[in-house]
């Protein structure tokens, strides 16, 4: 690792948790940051080139896959491409029909592609961390995060995005009438009309504060985990730059973390996509 040997490893660590930022300067002009003392000038409008880029990507690469996949089903027997991509398909639906009791035809293909789409950013994860900022280096670019999910502005931004339909959903299938009443008219109820004020002012907290920690709860629920096993990856990849003996127990442990983080990326994917379904059931559900 050769970019770990002529740091110090608080600076390795830093340079590979630093996301590529654009953003405006003080004196008004627009460019890519070059150290973090860049990145901390750069204001709210501030994007994460290497997030958009690796999240974009893998979008499209998804709908690509699936699409090639569409276009050679046949109805016989199917071939490794069309069994693979029928496989998650059955296994998404299923999840809807155990989850989500209402109907709504789009909620299928969401659930799909939340589930693969958060797949293939979580499994950038298991790319050896200096292989793709090694390249990009030598192409003069700074900084490179491969993984969107360990970018808080990515995981908040897909669960925003969720929060918008169970809003959207909760007012179209109960009005607005009935939306403003369940978050003013429970858990507390009473017929007191002194007492209908105070009980309307603590629902409307409590339940604000509930309706508001879903997409809290979803964004950092995939960041934190995220996050947590990619500083794993880096910290294991300083043990290369120590002796040889290190170096080979950081490769076996290199190993077994990867296979265990196998289980661990799938299961975020997969909840991130249940608590979607589960959301939208609650949304479309009258009380």
């Amino acid at each position: 690792m050769a970019s770990a040997e002529t740091q110090s490893s608080g600076e390795y660590i830093q340079h590979h948790l630093t996301n590529l930022t654009f953003g405006r300067f003080p004196d008004g002009h627009w460019a890519v940051a070059h150290n973090a003392e860049e990145i901390n000038q750069l204001g709210f409008w501030a994007i994460h080139l290497d997030s958009m880029f690796w999240s974009i990507g893998l979008g499209v690469f998804f709908l690509y896959f699936f699409h090639k996949a569409a276009k050679t089903a046949t109805a016989g027997v199917p071939g490794g491409l069309q069994n693979f991509v029928e496989w998650i398909v059955e296994f998404v639906e299923d999840s809807v029909k155990g989850s989500f009791s209402g109907k709504n035809a789009m909620l299928a293909p969401l659930a799909l592609t939340i589930f693969v789409w958060v797949l293939l950013m979580n499994l950038m994860d298991l790319v050896p961390v200096d292989v793709i900022p090694l390249i990009t280096g030598m192409m003069g670019i700074h900084y490179m995060k491969v993984v969107p999910s360990t970018d808080p502005n990515v995981t908040f931004g897909l669960a925003l995005g969720v929060f918008a339909l169970i809003i959207y959903y909760s007012i179209k299938i109960k009005g607005v009438g009935g939306f403003i009443g369940e978050l003013t008219g429970m858990p507390f109820q009473t017929n007191n009309m002194l007492l209908k004020p105070i009980f309307f002012v603590i629902n409307l907290f409590l339940e604000g504060v509930n309706l508001l920690a879903k997409p809290v709860s979803l964004s950092l629920r995939l960041f934190g985990n995220m996050y947590a096993g990619e500083m794993i990856f880096i910290l294991i990849a300083l043990m290369y730059t120590g002796s040889a003996t290190l170096g080979l127990f950081g490769g076996m442990l290199q190993l077994v973390w990867a296979i265990y983080h196998i289980l661990v990326i799938t299961l975020q994917a997969f909840i991130f996509m249940t608590l979607t379904i589960v959301y939208l059931e609650m949304a479309h559900s009258e009380h």
